[in-house]
């Protein structure tokens, strides 16, 4: 991840949630590598009609079974299984409007078919220096 980027998921966290996502105030290059080894899943998704993820830490690597180039680019429906992708999108688009959302779980499917469940999930509209939309992004503290 970019530091650019890591400020924009961080700034945009700290703005909705009123709490930081990264500790200690790291910025750029530091809350970059905290990022990508937090001790949660997180996951980044575009603002294309079809969103792609843009971005996956390792935890969210290691709950879904991609490789970081796998899920850069892969669409993000496909992260759930077809009977869930409604509510997903539903649950998706009340973010959009409202700008967050604490405490979902959901059903989840690996990149190897098997089915799993994130747990108390926080997903908030991501927004770049010039306070348009991005994107969104997800962080996923369990998995069962």
């Amino acid at each position: 991840m970019n530091a650019a980027f890591a400020d924009m998921l961080a700034d945009s966290y700290l703005k909705l949630l009123g709490e930081p996502l990264v500790p200690d105030g790291r910025r750029g290059a530091e809350a970059a590598a905290w990022l990508d080894d937090a001790p949660f899943g997180l996951l980044a998704h575009d603002t294309s009609p079809d969103p792609l993820f843009v971005y996956a830490n390792r935890k969210a690597q290691e709950a879904f079974g991609y490789r970081r180039d796998e899920f850069t680019g892969l669409p993000s429906r496909l992260s759930a299984g077809e009977e869930d992708r409604a509510s997903r999108h539903a649950f998706i688009d009340s973010v959009r409007r409202k700008g967050y959302a604490t405490g979902y779980r959901g059903p989840r499917v690996a990149r190897d078919g098997h089915q799993f469940w994130i747990e108390d999930v926080t997903l908030w509209n991501l927004f770049d220096a010039g306070g348009t939309l991005a994107g969104q992004a997800a962080l996923i503290p369990r998995t069962s």
